[in-house]
């Protein structure tokens, strides 16, 4: 899976079945920072349950109308962690779905910081 820079993707359009993300950069105090950052996604995120809690807590912070990408609320680190997270449960379940009869579930549960 290649990433792009944010100046590529701010240049293209989304593609049909992904999905434009923008998330704050955090400051060097903790706080949010004065940019952000752009990422496209695959819809079959929106249904993944780690995605779902960050897409409660986008709605209870921006509501349902917002302009431009879905701002998620948490940090480009988060984002990046939890990225890693659908991904690699998504290996592991497919890798023992096909070796072996019995697979074990990973975890859920996953905080976000808000801004």
């Amino acid at each position: 899976m290649g990433f792009l820079s944010e100046q590529e993707l701010k240049k293209m359009k989304v593609k049909k079945g992904w999905l434009a993300v923008e998330v704050e950069e955090e400051s060097e105090e903790g706080g949010c920072g004065e940019g952000s950052h752009r990422f496209m996604i695959p819809i079959s995120y929106l249904y993944h349950p780690l995605f779902k809690n960050l897409l409660d807590k986008a709605y209870e912070v921006y509501g349902y109308h917002t302009q431009g990408p879905l701002k998620l609320p948490c940090s480009v680190d988060d984002f990046l962690h939890l990225r890693w997270r659908i991904h690699k449960e998504a290996t592991t379940t497919h890798h023992l779905h096909h070796h072996q009869p019995h697979h074990r579930q990973l975890s859920h549960s996953f905080s976000f910081t808000s801004c």
